[in-house]
This record gives structure tokens, C-alpha cells and sequence, in this order.
């Protein structure tokens, strides 16, 4: 096979030399995007016309059901999208290639030169042909226990692909597989840990931080919400119904601390646990300003409640600031990553004293003095804290 003209014959070189790069020269590359438009242009330089291909992959993640990588002619990166949950309801999945190789087809083959109407019709197509390709094919990509994927290659070469063409992109597909799920799974092990113990302590675990009773001790404000009257929710609402509120409770208040810096332990029935540590500019600011748009979030969640007939959602938030204990605590076989200490505790205290004080949000007087001259507190005296010997100055916020 020739190479394609735009290929300098001094580099071209053999499928057999792309199965070997595959196989050997990836290994310090982290992300599959990156080696699959590297595939793409070494098997250009093979002498196979491949103008554009995609792959597909299904992740598990909160948020998206797959990612769709895709490379086309000249390009030297893939362009990454990522696919939501709701997809497969969609014009643009349903009858598309995606859709076959999803239902057990072992190959989809699609000739652009044809008359049209002999063809598949999908909207897919109709870009591809529009794009001046002439031939198209999809194939599964296998990876351990069942686990299907697929990746496409189209060509504009007239005639489309012939037999040796295809038999050469199927020789590679093996060693894809191998070598995508390797970084599918790195990748899904660190979204696991994101989702499940947030970045920073998903970052440290995979670093080798797995030992019972290892950890650092750490300068952070605390942050812990709780829910009111949960236990009466729980008790006299449908399952599905309580399950919901939470979620968009939960929203309400995490995603303004994932966005200001913060970084959420745990979810504990209906309470969070959050730390700004203080190696972090500003980490005390930016928890009043996740505060504030976390009290806004929550206005529109109750307002939105209420349309649905939903009583509103009472909260209470403690603040503190101190050093706790960050690291690995638990039994020898289940560990949680976590922080405890006095402070934890008096943030805990606090987070208690909204009701009985009547503010949502209390402030101890140590938290207090970083964010005085930038934020409006209310002082509200000092008050004894179970567990701790001397009465609390504190503060409430009500930005």
C-alpha cells in the first residue's frame, strides 16, 4: 500500500511497526486521547487512508456515561467530548453506529459512494458524506469482563477502504483494546476516588497513602452543614422523594465549595464535612463566599420546593478554623480518609448551636478575626460548647 500523499515516504513505515509503538512506546503516556490521534497519524504514515475516526468509551462517573474522541486529517490532538446519561434517549443516538455496536453488532460498514437511499439514514452520515468521506466501518473494542466499547475509521479515498485496508486496522484493535483499558481503569480508579473522597485526598491515595493511622497535620477552616428535621423528612416521605431532596440539597451546598477552593471529606446522612486549608490563599474568604452562594442556592432550591409542594429545607453551618489530623483512619480492612481533632469537634458544636441560638450560620471568634474586615458578622456573645472548658465567642453571618 502506498502512503498517502502528504506523507513523507522517508517515515513512512509498516502496521506491524504501529502494533509495536502501540505495545511499547505508550507506556509513559497517561491519557488515551493523546495515543489515539498519535495511532491515527502513524497509521497514516503506515499507507492507510484514514481521514477521520472516533473512539468511544464508557466510563462509570457520576456525571457522563462515555466520552467520544475524535480525530480527523491534520489534527494533532483528539478533541475529547463527554457523553451524559440521557443520550441513549436522543435522536442522535438512537440509529446511529453507536446504537448498533450497543445492540451486538460485530461491524458497521457504511459506503458514502452508494445512492443514499440504499444507506442507513442518520445524521451521522449525512455529516460524514457532507464531508466528502466515501467509506466508513465501526468495530467493538473488547475489554475484560464483557466490557464493550467500539472505535470508527472513514476514509474519502475513492472506492473507500479495500480489503487490505481493513484487515490491517483490525490487526491494531487488539493491542488498542489492551491499551485503552489500562488507561480507562487508571482513569476511572481516580474518578472513583474524586467522586468518593474528593481530588486532593484521591490525589494522596493513589500516591501511596493507604496505611492505617498515616497522616499530616494540616491548618484548615471547617465547614460543617447539617440538615434540619431530617429524621421527620425521612420518616413520613417516599423513599425516591427524600433521596431527591437530598441530592439537591447536597447541590446546593457543595458545588459553591468545590468552586471557592474547598474540599468536601464526607456526606454523613444528611451532613457535610468541608476544609479550606490555609495553604490555600484567601481559604478563609473563599469559605464565606461559598457560604453565601451555597444560602443563595439554597433560597432558589426552596423556592423551587415550594411550586412542588415541598415544605423548605432549614440547614444549620459551623464554622471554625485550627489544625486537625488529615489521614487514614479505621479498621485494618475499611480506612476513611478524614480530619479530626479539637477543631472538627468545635465546628460540630457550632454547627449544633444554630438551632438553639437561632442563626444558620455561627462563627467561632478564631474563624471570625480572618474574614472580619471583609464581611458583615453579627456578634452574638459568647456561649459554653459542650466538651470544651471555656465559653465561645461567637459570630453569625448572614450574607
Amino acid at each position: 500500500m502506498d502512503a498517502p500523499s502528504h506523507i513523507d515516504p522517508a517515515t513512512a513505515y509498516s502496521v506491524d511497526d504501529v502494533v509495536y509503538w502501540l505495545t511499547n512506546g505508550t507506556r509513559d503516556e497517561r491519557f488515551i486521547d493523546n495515543i489515539f490521534a498519535e495511532l491515527c497519524i502513524r497509521l497514516q504514515r503506515a499507507g492507510l487512508p484514514v481521514k477521520r475516526a472516533t473512539l468511544h468509551i464508557l466510563i462509570q462517573h457520576p456525571q457522563w456515561l462515555g466520552a467520544r474522541i475524535m480525530w480527523a486529517d491534520g489534527m494533532r490532538e483528539a478533541e475529547l467530548a463527554r457523553v451524559d446519561h440521557d443520550v441513549r434517549e436522543r435522536s442522535e443516538y438512537i440509529g446511529s453506529p453507536a446504537n448498533e455496536i450497543h445492540d451486538g453488532a460485530t461491524e458497521v460498514r457504511e459506503n458514502f459512494e452508494r445512492d443514499r437511499s440504499l444507506g442507513r439514514q442518520h445524521a451521522v452520515y449525512d455529516e460524514m458524506r457532507a464531508k466528502g468521506l466515501t467509506d466508513y466501518v465501526a468495530w467493538p473494542l473488547y475489554h475484560t469482563l464483557g466490557k464493550r466499547h467500539f472505535v470508527t475509521f472513514a476514509t474519502d479515498r475513492p472506492g473507500g477502504f479495500d480489503d487490505a485496508h481493513l484487515a490491517s486496522l483490525l490487526s491494531v484493535l487488539p493491542v488498542l483494546a489492551l491499551v485503552s483499558e489500562i488507561r480507562v481503569k487508571n482513569r476511572l480508579a481516580r474518578t472513583l476516588l474524586e467522586t468518593y473522597v474528593g481530588s486532593h485526598a484521591g490525589e494522596l491515595i493513589l500516591a501511596g497513602a493507604t496505611r492505617r493511622g498515616t497522616g499530616t497535620t494540616v491548618s484548615a477552616a471547617i465547614m460543617i452543614c447539617d440538615l434540619r428535621d431530617f429524621t421527620k423528612i425521612s420518616d413520613n416521605w417516599p423513599r425516591d422523594d427524600v433521596i431527591d431532596l437530598l441530592n439537591g440539597y447536597f447541590d446546593a451546598m457543595s458545588e459553591p465549595v468545590a468552586k471557592h477552593g474547598g474540599e468536601i471529606l464526607k456526606f454523613i446522612g444528611d451532613g457535610m464535612l468541608a476544609i479550606f486549608p490555609l495553604s490555600q490563599p484567601h481559604a478563609c474568604a473563599n469559605l464565606m463566599h461559598a457560604v453565601s452562594e451555597a444560602r443563595q442556592a439554597m433560597i432558589a432550591l426552596n423556592e423551587k420546593n415550594r411550586e412542588t409542594g415541598r415544605a423548605p429545607l432549614n440547614y444549620g453551618i459551623g464554622i471554625h478554623v485550627g489544625d486537625v489530623m488529615y489521614g487514614n483512619i479505621g479498621s485494618r480492612a475499611r480506612l476513611d480518609f478524614t480530619v479530626i481533632g479539637p477543631a472538627v469537634n468545635m465546628a460540630s458544636r457550632l454547627e449544633a448551636l444554630t438551632k438553639q441560638l437561632g442563626r444558620t450560620v455561627l462563627l467561632s471568634r478564631a474563624f471570625a478575626d480572618f474574614v472580619k474586615d471583609d464581611f458583615e458578622l453579627e456578634r452574638v456573645g459568647e456561649h459554653p460548647v459542650r466538651g470544651f472548658n471555656d465559653p465561645i465567642e461567637l459570630f453569625a453571618y448572614h450574607g
